[in-house]
């Protein structure tokens, strides 16, 4: 990957992350506050399966 791919997939998941933030700014709110009363644990099997679904699409991207 080059430099503009990055930035390009940097660009991109900025504009993802902050659909729901702009759309929705009180489901987003009400969702980080539920975040924050997870146990670690939870956050990082959360976290872990993030990682896992994004590395399957970018090898099936490929």
């Amino acid at each position: 990957m080059t430099g503009v791919d990055w930035l390009a997939a940097i660009g991109l998941l900025l504009v993802i992350e902050g659909i729901l933030p702009f759309a929705a700014p009180a489901v987003w709110r009400d969702g980080f506050r539920r975040m924050l009363e997870l146990s670690d644990g939870q956050l990082r099997f959360i976290g872990a399966a993030s990682m896992m679904g994004g590395v399957f699409l970018l090898m099936m991207s490929n």
